[in-house]
């Protein structure tokens, strides 16, 4: 283990590890990249999650906008809700952090990433989420 698998690997747990989601992505494509999880955990934690700048949890909401952006990413999208709940982000800011990318990924998208919330909530027995966070 070098240094920035070390740091990635840390930060990692602090968010919740790399067990669960992720653990079970890398585990399928272990036989066919087993350098994948390696490169995540340096690079993706490593190297860009432990920068200064931004605390865990407003990390976690631009990681989920640019997961629902991107579409076709349930997996990344169900680890990346758990860590921000691991990090403190309560169920009606990321509900309001989906609604927030409707006019930018549209409404398959956004549906599709609420949906996969409402799966990490219910599993933690975080529903009903209240109406709105807004003052």
């Amino acid at each position: 283990m070098n240094e920035r698998f070390q740091r990635g690997a840390a930060r990692q747990a602090e968010l919740g590890g790399a067990g669960g989601v992720r653990a079970r992505v890398y585990g399928e494509l272990a036989d066919i990249a087993p350098d994948l999880h390696r490169f995540a955990v340096e690079f993706a934690y490593g190297d860009i999650h432990s920068r200064p700048g931004l605390d865990a949890g407003r990390r976690e909401l631009v990681i989920i906008g640019a997961l629902i952006a991107l579409g076709d990413t349930r997996p990344q999208l169900e680890a990346h809700l758990g860590s921000a709940l691991n990090a403190g982000v309560v169920p009606g800011e990321i509900v309001e952090a989906i609604l927030q990318a409707l006019p930018y990924a549209g409404f398959p998208r956004v549906l599709s990433a609420m949906s996969v919330a409402r799966g990490v909530l219910a599993a933690r027995d975080l529903l009903p989420v209240p109406d709105s966070i807004a003052p």
